[in-house]
């Protein structure tokens, strides 16, 4: 098939090559009718209907640039005042009526140009003797000849002013009936392909018709080119003449294609002043016609306008939201079997508009969401799955009061978001809601009240807890566990965000976020409460600092460790040991700095409920040092007790670090215990440490005893090199009970055991820590005026 129009192009353009050159011969030698014989015999190749648009338009290009020289010789021939009389006369005995018309329009272009004639009288002529082709493709392209050659000769004024008789210049009326009549013919030309041949060749037909479209809109932008034409010339004559034509024609491809025409070609303001018929022409075109496309293309155009840096705005006499709001209401019904994501994309288009024209007003943007919402119901839709079509489009809905404002607050105080949202289905709701906390936190949106907590915290449902309609936290893990990880942690983000300004609003805040959260089952727990924990133990601090402002401070806080107490045991009772251990002792901490009336017996509570896991719930000997040493390091910043639970607490310390399984645990733990003896404070001590030497020395010694207990020599020299520097720690910081004779004993002995050790990495490794303990202690021994370490050998 290409093979053969290509062949057939080839011999018409050798046949427009030959007889342009002869043509151009006999108008160099001014033989004019010699000449014209020519170009009728080369336009008579136009006459052809075996080749397809596209060769045809190939065609058509090379004939009229050819064309182009006869107009050229003709104007100079009138210019030098060679008056050929009757030209136009003498063209109109060309044999056939292609070549007699291209003639006319060639000859009617020239006596325009040279003002001979009437040029009304011209234009109206050619315009009705096209109607002679009434071959599609010949005539469309005929028509868009005679438009490309009046291009420059268009009257565009609003009177004709002074003429002689017989050449009326004619005014802008002329041209655009002059234009109008030509689309309307070049319309019907297009119209009537569809509407040739077999049915088989429809979607051939289809395709060659959109390759001729741009032919007929080629109309339009000549009239938007007409600079006379204003608003009221628009509304009264160019546009009913235009929607005229563009509705009878019923025909979906062309109604699509021009009304998108006419959206593009024309000002925004013309659009603006004419929105009530442009709007009513939508509704009478064809069932078949995307008129959600046109809509939502001119409602596009005009949001643009509106924000454009140089734009007037929207004139405030034209209700711009409800026109397309009514509009797309009567568009909606007039099609009951309009698909429903054309219908939500619609909405969405009418959404943008509201936030670009209106941004103040909120209540369009919920006008919207409860239209959306009605349909829903009417079209007895219940769930929008997520990755279908409609769920796409409404995603872009819900996304834009979001992304507009950027104040989660705004959304919340939108009625109808939630219901829209909720018909969602699983999925849906799931990644609306990280996608609404991610806007909360990208602008540190503060949620400052109880009662928005509870709508905020409801809406990201999906995030907090099992639904119903969804995958179990056990089973969303298993399917991507990095995507689970970052929605709790997401939700963990989202809790610090939950701040009022009154510290009475917000332990109301607090208490409302963990009803919701606690319901989050054992996997979510450990994200989510954590947060809400600490954000109460800075509540409390904020009632200790505000203290002289609120006599009731005291009650507040005690009450406020109450409340993190039960919701660490809601951790214990998930069963979790190490995350709720740490906050008890977190708990204790900021008991100690906030000297509230019961603080004391409440620090003794979390420590000792710290305990209690350690004792019950950790049983690997790993994570049982760990544990001790955490509890032994937070007892040791502890200064509000007073004898009579210092005591128990410490002697518990020292109990459970001798009580660990493994020798070189209890030796690392009675070593943690031994600083509680030192820099360990109480009310007795009046919160100064307590340096008893005595009991640190005994610390040291029955750590160095257990060491010498284990059987493996790395470990063992490796504990004898940690227990050196302990004493290196309590001798420099003044412990008198410590003798340099006990250091060089320890020092003789970790030499004498690190000599016997095989050569490797690790002992390497203790070596060198061995050398810079010693070496540290020489530079100290050997300072200037220096009295540490005098008289110990090294």
């Amino acid at each position: 098939m290409g093979d053969e129009q290509e062949k057939l192009l080839d011999e018409a353009l050798g046949i427009v090559k030959v007889q342009a050159f002869q043509m151009k011969r006999c108008l160099d030698k001014a033989k004019l009718m010699d000449g014209l014989k020519h170009a009728s015999t080369m336009l008579s190749e136009l006459r052809t209907s075996l080749l397809s648009p596209k060769s045809y338009y190939e065609l058509y290009m090379a004939t009229c640039d050819e064309l182009r020289h006869l107009e050229l010789y003709l104007l100079d021939e009138f210019q030098k005042g060679r008056k050929v009389s009757d030209l136009y006369e003498l063209v109109q005995y060309a044999g056939n009526i292609v070549p007699r018309l291209y003639l006319l329009i060639t000859v009617g272009t020239v006596y325009i140009k040279t003002n001979e004639y009437s040029r009304k009288d011209i234009l109206r002529d050619l315009v009705e003797m096209c109607r002679g082709v009434q071959h599609p493709l010949r005539g469309l392209f005929l028509r868009n000849y005679l438009l490309q050659c009046t291009r420059n000769v268009l009257p565009d004024q609003l009177e004709p002013g002074q003429f002689a008789e017989g050449q009326d210049p004619g005014k802008i009326d002329d041209s655009i009936d002059f234009i109008l009549l030509n689309f309307a013919e070049m319309n019907k030309l297009w119209v009537r392909m569809q509407h040739q041949g077999h049915s088989r060749e429809r979607e051939r037909r289809e395709r060659e018709r959109m390759e001729l479209r741009i032919l007929v809109g080629t109309n339009l932008v000549r009239l938007s080119q007409l600079e006379m034409v204003q608003v009221d010339m628009y509304s009264r004559l160019v546009l009913p003449g235009i929607l005229e034509q563009v509705v009878s024609c019923r025909d979906a491809i062309a109604q699509e294609y021009l009304m998108e025409c006419i959206i593009q070609v024309f000002p925004d303001e013309f659009h603006l002043s004419c929105l009530a018929s442009f709007l009513e022409a939508c509704a009478e075109l064809q069932p078949a016609v995307n008129v959600k496309n046109i809509v939502i293309a001119l409602i596009d155009r005009l949001a643009q306008f509106a924000t454009r840096g140089d734009s007037p705005g929207i004139p405030g006499n034209i209700q711009l939201f409800n026109i397309f709001s009514d509009e797309i209401s009567s568009i909606i019904r007039a099609r009951p079997d309009m698909p429903p994501e054309d219908i939500v994309s619609l909405e969405v288009s009418l959404m943008n508009l509201a936030h670009k024209c209106y941004t103040e007003r909120v209540d369009m943007i919920d006008t919207v969401l409860r239209n959306t919402k009605d349909l829903f119901t009417n079209a007895d839709i219940s769930v929008v799955e997520h990755r279908t079509p409609v769920g796409r489009e409404l995603e872009k809905l819900l996304k834009i009061p979001i992304d507009s404002y950027n104040d989660v607050m705004i959304v919340l105080s939108l009625e109808h978001f939630i219901p829209l949202l909720n018909c969602y289905d699983y999925s849906g709701r799931r990644e609306m809601s990280a996608y609404l906390i991610n806007n909360v936190i990208d602008n540190s949106t503060l949620i400052p009240t109880p009662e928005k907590v509870e709508t905020i915290l409801t809406i990201v449902g999906p995030l907090i807890s099992d639904q119903s309609d969804g995958p179990t936290a056990e089973q969303s893990r298993q399917e991507d566990k990095e995507e689970w990880e970052e929605e709790q942690s997401l939700m963990g983000r989202l809790v610090h965000l939950l701040v009022a300004p009154e510290p009475d609003q917000q332990y109301l805040v607090l208490t409302a976020a963990r009803k919701h959260l606690s319901a989050g089952g054992p996997l979510r727990l450990p994200h989510t409460l954590p947060p809400l924990v600490f954000q109460a133990y800075q509540l409390a601090r904020r009632f200790h600092n505000a203290k002289d402002g609120d006599s009731k401070w005291d009650a507040k806080v005690e009450k406020i460790f109450k409340f993190c107490h039960s919701t660490v045991s809601t951790l214990v009772k998930a069963e979790m040991a190490e995350l709720p251990l740490r906050l008890f002792l977190q708990g204790a901490l900021a008991c100690n700095t906030i000297p509230f009336g019961n603080h004391e017996t409440v620090a003794y509570e979390f420590m000792s409920q710290a305990f209690s896991l350690y004792e019950d719930e950790i049983s690997d000997s790993r994570a049982q040092l760990a544990a001790i040493t955490l509890i032994i390091a937070t007892f040791q910043q502890m200064t509000c007790f007073s004898e009579e639970n210092h005591d128990p607490l410490r002697s518990q310390c020292a109990l459970a670090a001798a009580k660990l399984l493994k020798k070189p645990d209890q030796c690392r733990g009675v070593l943690a215990v031994s600083h509680l003896f030192w820099s360990g404070a109480s009310r007795v001590t009046n919160g100064q440490p307590t340096k008893d030497g005595k009991k640190v020395l005994d610390c040291l010694k029955k750590g160095l005893k257990i060491a010498k207990q284990c059987m493996d020599p790395l470990v063992q020299v490796q504990l004898f090199v940690e227990i050196l520097n302990h004493y290196v720690l309590f001798y420099e910081a003044g412990c008198e009970n410590i003798s340099i004779e006990m250091m060089s004993e320890i020092v003789k002995l970790v030499g004498e055991e690190l000599a016997g050790l095989e050569q490797g990495e690790e002992s390497e490794q203790i070596g060198q820590h061995f050398n810079n303990t010693v070496e540290h202690m020489k530079v100290k021994r050997d300072g200037d005026g220096s009295t540490v370490y005098q008289g110990l050998e090294l």
